[in-house]
C-alpha cells in the first residue's frame, strides 16, 4: 500500500524528530518538532513540551553513552510508531520502546510509548526486534 503525501510528510517530520532530538538528546531543537500544547502520555515525564526538554536534559546528564537503535517504523495517517532498542552503556541489554507519535498541522502534538526490558536469560530465544 502506497503512503500518502501527508503520510510521508508526518514520517519525515517524526524521523527528524527522532534523528536531531531522541538520539542526541537535544533539547534546544524541541520546538521545532513539538507543539507547544504538546501531550505527553508517558507515565514518568510531566505533561508539555517543557518537560519534556526538562527529560531529555535529565537523560543526557546521565553517565554513558546512550545509542537509539532504530528497527522500523510505521505510520498510519496521523500516526508515525517507531521501534527501537536504547542500549544505555556498554554491555547493557537495554530495553525495546515502541514509541506512538500523533501529527497535526506540520508538528508532533501527542506521544504514547511501551518500554520493555530486554532480558539477556529470556525464554523466548527470538529478539524483541
Amino acid at each position: 500500500m502506497a503512503r500518502t503525501p501527508e503520510e510521508e510528510a508526518n514520517l519525515a517530520l517524526v524521523m527528524g524528530m527522532f534523528e536531531n532530538v531522541l538520539v542526541p538528546l537535544d533539547s534546544a531543537r524541541v520546538d521545532e518538532y513539538i507543539a507547544e500544547d504538546y501531550i505527553q502520555h508517558h507515565q514518568n515525564v510531566e505533561p508539555g513540551r517543557e518537560a519534556l526538554k526538562g527529560f531529555l536534559d535529565w537523560a543526557k546528564g546521565q553517565p554513558g553513552e546512550a545509542e537509539q537503535v532504530l528497527h522500523r517504523a510505521f505510520v498510519d495517517g496521523d500516526h508515525v510508531m517507531l521501534h527501537y532498542h536504547v542500549i544505555r552503556h556498554e554491555g547493557d541489554p537495554g530495553f525495546a520502546v515502541m514509541d506512538i507519535f500523533r501529527v497535526a498541522d506540520g508538528k508532533i502534538v501527542e506521544h504514547w510509548d511501551v518500554m520493555q526490558d530486554v532480558d539477556p536469560d529470556r525464554l523466548n530465544p527470538l529478539s524483541p526486534f
